[in-house]
């Protein structure tokens, strides 16, 4: 019996176990290949070389989201009753809202706590060359946001962002803000302005009935179709894994930085995740829910690993509703909320923010008011929205968080050596709050949706009937 039953939990899991065993070979082999060589450096490209499957299992997943977002959402919006589809809108951002505002409070009160800055603080100098090049002030950041929530053309809107840049004078007595301001378009799909174009577009098929289904019908086809290649790639996951991790490890100038002067900020900032991931959420689930989230935790195992091992939200949605479709889960309601949290729920993120820009202002010695802090946290919110699903995006946003309290952007360079392991630590925890969402609302929607379903099911005998009298 015990066999037959380790047998059959080796095969449900198996495609879990080959994932992690991905992540813990990667790991390994990234530490063997530092180790062949007496110097430890590996030139990019033989880097690029151990990267390339890695790359390959990136790139097959980023060419289904858009697609998937897209359909997935229109088709679950278009299959809801108007007034169903709101009450299921409003509590994803209520969800989203609480847990975004509970990291953040949370960072906060473990650095001011901990004060991981104040310890070995003459050690950490910044790097210049290492900060992500832009000149952009925090409110045109925050207008690009709203900007690309609006995009003028759709089908650009798929292959770029809209983007502010101020054009340096060379005359440093010029201030930033009196820069010549220029507006371009950089690479990288507006996923922000189609998931409100496909939430427009599925309230619009909602509401034309019949006439509207030929549409409907398209984009749930369309959808069902992008989770069935998604079904084929994810046997890939184990060997993208291992490839994108070990590379990863290559690539790390100092392996002894991340655990010398650098190792109480990375632990409080994994503390913090681990606390929210498995504290903060367990509270708001059992509160929603009379249940404990740990055995739906567990079946999640396969995209919290894939999650981490991407450092993608985006690109690990496919493998996130799959996942969810597997655990019985409405996909009316799996369809309409995770791509929305992929899109604008960084919880992650803005906990990683908030953390740093505080770490930074205690090795700096920067003395910050209850105003500072709290425009620090109102910051990270907002940049965690605005950090696209894509690997280090949170760097970048750094800078403007580092901005508000009058920190200089090249500081980020301080955190840099440790970012790239932080980053798929916390893309996991993004990712677990989104389908810990999915699964609160569904349970939550449960009633509802059975009410919605039996008015449609008499609807349509009425509409049959009504035909057959017709003819």
């Amino acid at each position: 019996m015990a066999p037959r039953r380790l047998k059959s939990c080796m095969s449900e899991n198996l495609l879990t176990i080959l994932t992690v065993m991905g992540v813990v070979g990667g790991t390994v082999l990234g530490l063997i290949l530092r180790n062949v060589r007496d110097s430890g450096d590996w030139s990019k490209r033989e880097i690029m070389y151990v990267q390339f499957m890695g790359d390959l299992f990136l790139r097959m997943l980023k060419a289904l989201i858009l697609p998937l977002i897209v359909s997935s959402i229109v088709s679950a919006i278009g299959s809801l009753d108007l007034s169903l589809s709101g009450k299921i809108g409003s509590r994803s951002i209520y969800y989203y809202a609480t847990t975004t505002v509970c990291a953040v409070i949370l960072g906060i009160i473990l650095v001011l706590v901990i004060r991981p800055g104040e310890i070995g603080s003459a050690e950490y100098e910044a790097d210049k060359s290492k900060v992500p090049t832009r000149n952009v002030t925090t409110e045109d950041t925050l207008l690009d946001l709203i900007r690309n929530i609006f995009p003028p053309n759709l089908i650009q809107a798929c292959i770029s962002q809209y983007r502010t840049e101020l054009v340096d004078p060379h005359n440093e007595s010029i201030p930033l803000k009196s820069w010549k301001i220029e507006h371009t378009y950089a690479d990288g799909t507006n996923t922000l302005g189609l998931v409100i174009f496909a939430i427009v577009m599925g309230i619009t098929l909602a509401k034309m009935g019949e006439v509207g289904k030929p549409l409907f019908d398209f984009f749930h086809s369309l959808s069902e179709a992008m989770m069935i290649i998604t079904n084929w790639v994810i046997w890939i996951s184990p060997i993208g894994v291992l490839f994108l991790v070990s590379s990863k490890i290559l690539e790390i100038e100092d392996l002894g930085e991340i655990v010398g002067k650098l190792g109480i900020y990375f632990a409080v900032v994994l503390l913090g995740l681990f606390l929210h991931g498995f504290g903060t959420l367990t509270i708001i689930y059992y509160v929603c829910t009379r249940e404990l989230p740990f055995k739906a935790i567990g079946q999640m195992g396969q995209v919290l690993v894939t999650a981490f091992g991407t450092a993608s939200s985006s690109a690990t949605l496919p493998i996130s509703l799959q996942c969810l479709d597997q655990m019985g889960l409405d996909p009316r309601i799996t369809r309409f909320v995770v791509p929305i949290g992929a899109t604008i729920n960084m919880d992650g993120t803005a906990l990683y923010e908030a953390v740093a820009a505080i770490f930074i202002a205690q090795i700096r010695e920067v003395q910050l008011s209850i105003g500072s802090v709290i425009a620090i946290s109102v910051t990270a919110t907002a940049a965690s929205i605005g950090a696209a699903g894509i690997p280090q995006a949170g760097l970048v946003t750094m800078v403007m968080v580092l901005d508000t309290v009058g920190l200089p952007s090249e500081d980020v360079s301080v955190i840099i050596a440790v970012d790239w392991l932080l980053d798929r630590f916390r893309t996991t925890i993004n990712v677990m709050c989104d389908l810990l969402g999915a699964c609160i609302i569904e349970k939550m929607s449960k009633g509802e949706l059975a009410a919605a379903e039996l008015r449609q099911q008499e609807e349509s005998v009425e509409l049959t009937h009504l035909r057959k009298s017709e003819a």
